[in-house]
């Protein structure tokens, strides 16, 4: 048998050919998966579960399953200590929004989702949002693929607003992102929707994260108590919530087992506060909508600390998000934020491998 030709060469000067996508997340995985490990073998028992088997992640698969129907079906209880901002939607709630839709078209499931991340600014962005006229989206979280997903998928058409040809129907449950079952039930319902997450320095997330409970529960323990397991030998506890919300590679590793990291944008917490137009801009050209919303409906509260909306047709007072938001955070010992950004550290550099975006969030350590 003749020995089979070689390969010819690429010409000189030609770009080399970049791994496919599936060798990279799986590099990434094997990354993730390792840093766990020594984590957790540093930590003991329960110091970390093992998330992530180390092996390419599989395809999705052909055909999904639809959500099952059970009219009437009991949501799942919320997490102790980690109250939503939201209520869950109930059928036929409120659907406002600042471009008023008059009570004709159809309802439709939604074709894009702000899926995360808890405090990390999704109201915010979905306040703009509903200023474009050609967005209509549910004013309040409908948890549909965490805790309503036993009621259907009719359930849920009939929670969103009414739409007519050239409008997009959205959504936002900051939840999505870091429950294991969104990404496979979002897929089974549309393979093209488009997901936005709002990502933040996961420090801060964290202590915004606190602040939120501790409005509610006064009782709770101090931030310092909750971060640690062992604080002696400065191992954190990333089984508590608000800590294991921030560890966005690993979360963000479940959404591209089933979706194209093009479907997914990332908005920029900080950057949605000292640029809102900016990061508008961008939101705007990923939803495939002409850019309505610019500088013009956004003014800034000195004493809030974040942009307001206002109409720029008119002289109205701008409208700002409720009392809940801008919290004021308590005090934290700074070593205990030196602690958890070394933490969080190699996490956030595997996050901006994984979406080729630096999010600075080691520089503003440096500023602090």
């Amino acid at each position: 048998m003749a020995p089979r030709p070689a390969r010819p060469a690429p010409p000189p000067g030609a770009p080399a050919k970049r791994p496919p996508a599936r060798t990279l997340l799986f590099v990434c995985s094997l990354s993730l998966s390792l840093t766990y490990l020594c984590y957790s073998l540093l930590g003991g028992p329960g110091a970390l579960p093992f998330p992530l088997a180390l092996q390419e992640p599989p395809s999705p698969p052909p055909s999904a399953p639809r959500a099952p129907r059970a009219p009437g079906g009991t949501a799942a209880a919320r997490e102790p200590g980690a109250p939503d901002d939201e209520p869950a939607a109930p059928a036929g709630g409120d659907r406002g929004g600042a471009a008023s839709t008059a009570d004709y078209g159809e309802r439709r499931l939604p074709q894009a989702l702000i899926i995360g991340v808890k405090k990390g600014g999704t109201r915010a962005l979905l306040e703009a949002l509903r200023a474009h006229p050609a967005v209509r989206a549910v004013g309040v979280e409908p948890h549909f693929f965490d805790r309503n997903y036993d009621k259907g998928l009719d359930w849920y058409r009939n929670v969103m607003p009414k739409t007519v040809d050239g409008q997009i129907t959205m959504e936002k449950t900051p939840s999505y992102f870091v429950t294991n079952e969104a990404p496979q039930r979002i897929h089974s319902m549309s393979r093209d929707t488009k997901l936005i997450v709002v990502v933040r320095d996961p420090v801060t997330r964290a202590i915004s994260d606190y602040t939120q409970t501790l409005s509610k529960k006064p009782d709770i323990p101090t931030f310092e108590v909750l971060a640690f397991k062992n604080r002696t030998l400065g191992l954190i506890d990333a089984s508590w919530s608000a800590i294991r919300i921030g560890i966005y590679a690993l979360h963000l590793q479940s959404w591209l087992r089933y979706f194209r990291l093009a479907q997914i944008h990332l908005v920029s917490g900080e950057r949605l506060i000292v640029d809102p137009a900016g990061e508008m801009a961008k939101v705007q050209d990923f939803l495939g909508l002409t850019r309505v919303v610019t500088e013009k409906h956004f003014y800034f509260n000195k004493t809030k600390g974040f942009p307001c909306l206002r109409k720029p047709e008119d002289s109205s007072t701008p409208r700002c998000l409720g009392k809940s938001k801008g919290r004021t955070h308590p005090p934290i010992d700074p070593d205990v934020l030196l602690r958890l950004r070394k933490f969080y550290k190699p996490f956030n550099m595997m996050f901006y491998q994984m979406t080729g975006q630096d999010f600075q969030w080691e520089q503003e350590e440096g500023d602090k």
